[in-house]
């Protein structure tokens, strides 16, 4: 994890706020303790959860069992390592700030950076911290007793003694991408598409040369196995070369480099290119500049942005690319995002005409000058990595200006599939974001990529080959022919590499390797199409026999999800990724959902741009293909008797029915809330009383939905998971969710 010296410096501000509403607590728990104990009871050891309430172990296991839970697990370090985003977000409505440091076992300056630097988490969470008083035990009283007994029997009945424990242990499938394969791949030469890199299925996104390896020899070797040639790293500038303004932020910047050495030595085995992420130069605290007023640009909250228009904050990023190069001479490349994400350049955040030297320099100017000083510091190494300028963030009005001023020798990459128009249940729209759904590319990257090939550049397209925010708590969306004819029109466009994966996407899939398919060069110069491409990958991962059965199914799914509701606003708020997960509320909660985080009873902005009716239907319909397809290749699984190809197809069924799982509980919970409001307005009688009749079936579907997924994601650990989101429930969740709709059930909502 992040070195202690480095925490304290970079938290000089306090833990973040806004606003702080009144915490929710669901009916099916009597009282916060409970609800405590429950959602910790399988992600933190009893013993800490005793300390942080001021309970001893015995009482923490008394009241567990008393709710039907089973005997705790063992939870290894490694695993509260790789799941304090879960942890933190299952505790956000429980605990104040201080006994979520208790519960976490770390100091306050670390969960004020992690929510503040870790992927958005405080955004994730709303930008607000729920009010929770202190949390102390106390002996349930009769009543709680009597509740305790109830919520046993009714896990009992549903899930037996083990209910919320893991068959497939959690995080497990960290250890199965890390063992060696017996027989290596051999390095793929034959392709149109280089590069081809994505991110690490696992790793942690703070600090990764330091932490967890992200890319264990197993795992590079099956990622060469599915066609991916380069793979790439978060990476902050400080951290990896002295600062020169504040020594103390790049503490163990030698032993970064060091490890990153290693890693691209051991990338290189296996014909795989390390790329470094560069959002630069990070912002620093308003404190940092109190004797530097000559490099402070604009101001973002309590931060403000290291002016580049300064030629010694240049100098600085150029002299640290260039100490990268000269120290990782292998090093693949870098890309950089200079128009988005965390505060960086004055213009980042498009607010440039805040800085007297940025304003009239323009957005263009300044961030092409940014790309510059990078590649200036790769040549002065005369180092063979290469630099993707990313127009993501990047806006039209100024976006064919700068990628004319980009420094010669760099490559644009464009995100492929902005600005696809799409119409989805009579509803017109455009792509705003990365979608499977919509196949690319779209005519903003196709503007883009002319302008750049007019000067003789390199171009790229940055898709998600196994996922999307559409659905990401599944490793790879089965949708494969559209996958397919993505790739092939990228080939056809004469994209020249691809950025397969932001940090959700890196499971080595029959996607990955259906696109390498695509990009391959045939022995008769033919171009390879896409069914023919599903077909080799079919062959390879599930027989010939199984073949066309499977590529069947992948094509009933690609076209179920044409289907999909898509818009930016609903694969960012919506209840996708946690499905069936999350609670259904008697009354509005008044909280607004989040990005990809906790998406509440929010209809309104889950649904966007699409009538209530558009959205649920256009979400049933997907699901139903989605179901359709499943049945397919349990069908197929059927009529093989050869164990490896039935498990094989029993996986893929697996994450085809999760997935419909999901659309249909999102589409369940928004005719819940919608009816719920419709009952809410309607008076006694005959009308509200149908209503509530279909309010009754819809919950009765939810928990066969959360019995469902609960069955298959204690049996595959991969399910429910995402790098920069850990896990976005857990079985016991999902024994909460039943437990929730059972209550509802009782009470007659």
């Amino acid at each position: 994890m992040l070195s202690a010296l480095l925490i304290s410096v970079l938290c000089s501000v306090p833990l973040p706020e806004g606003p702080a509403p009144e915490a929710l607590l669901p009916d099916h728990f009597p009282d916060r303790l409970h609800a405590f104990v429950w959602r910790n009871w399988h992600l933190v050891p009893v013993e800490r959860m005793a300390e942080t309430v001021a309970a001893t172990p015995e009482q923490i296991l008394e009241m567990g069992r008393a709710m039907g839970l089973p005997a705790p697990p063992h939870i290894p370090e490694e695993q509260l390592q790789r799941t304090y985003i879960t942890i933190i977000r299952a505790n956000w409505h429980l605990l104040p700030y201080e006994q979520l440091t208790t519960l976490l076992d770390w100091t306050t300056s670390k969960l004020a950076f992690t929510l503040r630097e870790d992927d958005f988490l405080f955004i994730k969470l709303g930008s607000l911290k729920p009010a929770c008083a202190p949390l102390i035990y106390a002996p349930p009283d009769a009543d709680a007793v009597a509740r305790q007994a109830e919520i046993a029997a009714v896990v009992r009945a549903h899930f037996g003694d083990d209910a919320g424990a893991w068959i497939d242990p959690p995080l497990s499938f960290v250890d199965r991408l890390a063992a060696p394969l017996e027989h290596a791949p051999p390095e793929q030469t034959d392709a149109v598409f280089d590069p081809r890199f994505c991110y690490s299925y696992f790793a942690l996104y703070g600090d990764p040369l330091l932490e967890h390896d992200p890319f264990p020899e197993g795992y590079l070797q099956r990622l060469a196995a599915a066609g991916v040639n380069g793979v790439w790293l978060h990476a902050v500038l400080y951290k990896l070369s002295p600062f020169p303004w504040d020594a103390a932020l790049s503490d163990k910047w030698e032993q970064r480099l060091e490890q990153l050495n290693i890693l691209v030595a051991r990338a290189k085995k296996r014909g795989i290119g390390v790329y470094l992420y560069m959002n630069e130069p990070r912002a620093m605290p308003l404190a940092f500049f109190e004797d530097k007023p000559d490099l402070r640009g604009v101001s973002l909250g309590d931060y403000a942005a290291l002016c580049t228009s300064a030629p010694e904050v240049r100098a600085y990023m150029t002299e640290a690319i260039a100490r990268i190069c000269a120290t990782v001479p292998d090093i693949a490349g870098f890309f950089t995002i200079t128009a988005s994400e965390n505060p960086t350049n004055c213009w980042s955040h498009h607010r440039g005409a805040e800085c007297p030297r940025c304003a009239d320099r323009g957005p263009a100017e300044v961030i092409a000058e940014v790309n510059a000083a990078i590649l200036e510091g790769i040549q002065q190494t005369h180092s063979k990595a290469r630099l993707f300028a990313w127009d993501w963030g990047w806006r039209e009005e100024y976006a064919p200006e700068l990628i004319g001023l980009l420094p010669e020798g760099a490559a644009l990459m464009s995100v492929s599939e902005w600005h696809k128009p799409i119409s989805r249940g009579g509803v017109e729209n455009r792509v705003g974001e990365y979608s499977i759904s919509a196949i690319g590319p779209g005519p903003r990257a196709q503007r883009h990529w002319e302008i750049a090939r007019q000067r003789g550049m390199t171009t790229l397209a940055k898709i998600q080959a196994n996922n999307t925010w559409e659905l990401s708590a599944v490793p790879y969306i089965p949708a494969v022919e559209n996958v397919a004819r993505h790739a092939a029109a990228l080939r056809d466009a004469g994209v020249a590499g691809l950025m397969l994966s932001w940090t959700l996407g890196g499971w080595p899939s029959p996607n990955l390797e259906v696109v390498h398919e695509i990009g391959r060069r045939n022995a008769d110069g033919a171009a390879t199409t896409p069914l023919d491409a599903m077909r080799r990958v079919a062959r390879r991962r599930f027989g010939a026999d199984a073949a066309d059965a499977v590529v069947d199914a992948w094509r009933t799914i690609s076209a179920a999800f044409a289907e999909f509701p898509y818009d930016i606003g609903v694969v960012y708020n919506a209840p996708l990724q946690v499905g069936p997960a999350n609670i259904l509320w008697p009354t509005s909660t008044g909280y607004r959902a989040t990005m990809v985080g906790i998406p509440y009873d929010d209809l309104n902005t889950w649904r966007a741009v699409y009538p209530e009716d558009v959205f649920i239907a256009q979400l049933r319909k997907t699901a139903d293909g989605f179901e359709a397809g499943a049945e397919q290749l349990r069908a197929a699984q059927q009529q093989r008797n050869d164990a490896a190809t039935t498990h094989a197809l029993a996986e893929e069924a697996n994450i085809a029915e999760t997935a419909a799982i999901h659309f249909r509980s999102v589409a369940n919970q928004a005719a819940f809330v919608m009816l719920r409001e419709k009952r809410a307005a309607t008076e006694d009688g005959p009308e509200a009383d149908a209503v509530t009749e279909k309010m009754t079936a819809l919950i009765r579907d939810e928990q066969e939905l959360a019995k469902r997924l609960y069955t298959l994601q204690r049996n595959d650990a991969r399910i429910g998971f995402e790098a920069t989101n850990h896990y976005f429930y857990t079985p016991a969740d999902l024994v909460e969710k039943a437990l929730n709709c059972s209550v509802l059930l009782e009470s007659g909502q």
